[in-house]
């Protein structure tokens, strides 16, 4: 066992407080992470807020990169010293994830937000007793993680590794939803409503594809302005407009896909009816268990589909190098969604992400 220092959250939409923890040594297929940057993500908010039945107390944190420490006897992707990002995890046993799609894992549930392993065990012990983690099959808001092999992503040695975190969710997710998932065709027409880490990344990813016309909708004049720099041909403040009759007459029949990040039924229903006939909406905000949205029927019946996406319909091993050496070139610049805070100000990167005033706080654990 050793000592490391974790942020714990002790109570419902409590405060992240850092405390001295004991960490298990790795299992067989266990890594060892020491932890060089981790991104805060809203789903560690939303869990936090308990809009998923995460227990408490928990270590959050799911976007961590870092340096492998040790590994287990069976561990053969990774070694000791290897830089590393740590992604989501699924079972790779289900009928999904022997069908290349981990991000629909049939346990999905169980490896990233039960709070434990799924043998009920967890690596965690605080002074007060059992702390809850392997949020993620990690709990990276520390300075010590233990992730599983399988969702440990071996990187390149030549990009700032505190960096690369949030390319094993927010960013993963936004940029696959438009690589992966929806792939539209070079010319093609995409709305992107929230323009957050995931929505931004979804602006970069349609500029890699090649999209005549990315538009992008948010209320924060900032987010709409980096939108532009990152590629956007078009920008919607939705407080001053009707974002779907804007999109209309920019485009005459509506765009050919749209992507909802904001996790709001209404705006879920303007995703939807922005569409021209046979476009494509693509599911990704996050949003409390039965929650509800209306849809037109018609609108639907006339060729529209709508799709809910995860992470970005990702296998990490593959799309995370991908993602790196893209930025690496200069064609996938996510460094500018991010803003550095030491991991002692956990608590104010937080109230900084909620308020808007930063897009992807990361903290550097050095």
């Amino acid at each position: 066992m050793m000592q490391i220092r974790a942020a714990v959250v002790r109570e419902p939409a409590g405060r992240f407080q850092i405390e001295s923890l004991t960490l298990e040594d790795p299992r067989e297929d266990e890594v060892l992470v020491k932890i060089a940057g981790v991104g805060v993500c809203h789903t560690d908010l939303v869990c936090r807020d308990q809009y998923f039945p995460v227990p408490l107390p928990c270590v959050f944190g799911h976007e961590g990169s870092g340096v492998v420490e040790r590994i287990g006897s069976r561990v053969t992707k990774v070694v000791p010293g290897d830089h590393v990002v740590l992604s989501f995890s699924s079972c790779r046993s289900c009928r999904n994830c022997i069908a290349g799609m981990p991000a629909y894992c049939e346990q999905l549930y169980q490896h990233n937000f039960a709070g434990m392993r799924p043998d009920a065990s967890t690596a965690l012990t605080g002074a007060q007793g059992r702390v809850h983690g392997h949020f993620f099959s990690q709990s990276s808001f520390g300075t010590f993680a233990l992730a599983l092999e399988r969702n440990t992503v071996k990187v390149s040695r030549e990009v700032p590794l505190w960096l690369l975190g949030p390319l094993g969710c927010g960013v993963q997710t936004g940029a696959g939803a438009i690589l992966n998932s929806l792939r539209p065709r070079a010319g093609g027409s995409v709305a992107i409503f929230g323009a957050g880490t995931v929505g931004l990344s979804a602006v970069m990813g349609a500029v890699l594809c090649g999209c005549a016309r990315i538009i992008a909708i948010d209320p924060v004049g900032a987010r709409r302005d980096l939108a532009r720099m990152l590629g956007a041909t078009d920008v919607i403040d939705p407080t001053g407009v009707n974002p779907v009759e804007f999109i209309r007459t920019l485009t005459g029949t509506g765009v050919d896909y749209s992507l909802e990040c904001t996790g709001l039924p209404g705006v879920v229903r303007q995703a939807v009816d922005c569409l021209r006939l046979t476009g494509v909406c693509g599911i990704i905000g996050v949003s409390r268990l039965g929650t509800e949205v209306k849809l037109d029927m018609n609108g639907l019946l006339f060729g529209r589909s709508v799709r809910g996406i995860i992470e970005g319909d990702s296998i990490p091993d593959e799309f995370i190098p991908k993602l790196v050496e893209l930025f690496r070139q200069g064609r996938f610049p996510f460094d500018k969604l991010v803003t550095e805070f030491p991991f002692a100000d956990i608590q104010r990167a937080v109230e900084d992400s909620e308020q808007g005033r930063v897009v992807k706080a990361v903290l550097r654990m050095t």
